[in-house]
């Protein structure tokens, strides 16, 4: 079986969405591949993400990955010193277009900051709130129901992964791990996949071990050439590789073609697959390069489907 790869496109600001997904389309046009937008459909209040300052990690990540030239000063005074802009009425000719195109297009999540910082310890009626108005501006912008979602910072609580289910989603990647399988959610079995990141994020990996903008493509082709699998799901962002990075995205699927990866949208894999998957539960977890806990796949409690 052909090795797949996919390309996951985390939308999280109005000038990501204005500026880095046409870069980003023009990009896989000219490369002639598919990829999965996942878009951030509410206020972007960027600017909130200052709490963050007091997290382990923080600052770290902050000072390696050049936030302010990444992010524009004025993205980063949203929701504080100027109102965040509502993305999905100020981008909405761009998010409608990238289905025009042929993209996939998904669910990122209303509001990031708040989603990220809020939902680990959110109750139902937050988390349902917050997943509804996505749900009906995605609904709105495009005619047609969501089926895909791809969670903020792989932020998520039961309540969230529950709400995918009642939805009816096709496929969802809300998490890190190893490979596809359906999520157990305290202690409840549920029936929407999860196509979990398996590979490291630019911003996780540049200024760490003498990586940089130069070496980080090679360091990235070497973990797929050497650790092979049916599946890799590469999370990338509109703010980074859609704009002062996407030499580094031209470099990366060049490789990955080379090393004879075959391209598929989160929707397309989803609707191919045959073999049923395997239950896992999911813990919060530490990942390198990223500050803060993340939900990631506990491959040691696997539980075969018919189990």
């Amino acid at each position: 079986m052909t090795a797949q790869i996919i390309l996951k496109i985390d939308v999280d600001t109005l000038r990501g969405t204005l500026e880095g997904v046409p870069n980003l389309i023009k990009c896989f046009n000219s490369h002639q591949v598919p990829a999965t937008f996942l878009f951030s459909l509410g206020p972007d209040h960027t600017g909130r993400a200052i709490k963050r300052v007091f997290r382990p990690g923080f600052l770290s990540k902050v000072s390696r990955t050049s936030v302010l030239e990444h992010y524009g000063l004025k993205t980063l005074l949203y929701g504080t010193l100027l109102p965040g802009p509502d993305i999905g009425v100020k981008a909405r000719h761009v998010i409608k277009d990238t289905l025009t195109q042929g993209f996939d297009v998904g669910i990122h999540t209303w509001d990031h900051i708040t989603w990220q910082d809020g939902v680990k310890e959110a109750n139902q009626a937050w988390t349902r709130s917050l997943m509804d108005k996505a749900y009906e501006r995605f609904q709105d912008i495009y005619g047609i129901p969501c089926r895909i979602h791809g969670a903020a910072g792989w932020q998520m609580n039961d309540y969230a992964y529950q709400w995918l289910d009642e939805k009816q989603f096709l496929v969802s990647s809300d998490c890190r791990g190893h490979y596809p399988f359906l999520p157990i959610v305290n202690g409840q079995r549920l029936s929407c996949p999860q196509l979990p990141t398996t590979l490291p994020t630019l911003d996780e990996l540049i200024g760490i071990n003498d990586l940089n903008e130069i070496n980080v493509a090679q360091h990235l082709l070497t973990l797929t050439a050497n650790h092979p699998q049916s599946l890799h799901v590469f999370t990338l962002h509109a703010e980074l590789e859609g704009m002062k990075l996407i030499h580094v995205l031209d470099q990366l699927i060049q490789g990955w073609k080379q090393q004879h990866y075959e391209f598929v949208t989160m929707t397309d894999y989803a609707l191919r697959m045959t073999d049923p998957l395997p239950y896992c539960d999911i813990q919060w977890r530490e990942i390198t390069g990223r500050s803060g806990l993340l939900m990631c796949q506990d491959i040691s409690n696997q539980h075969l489907t018919n189990s």
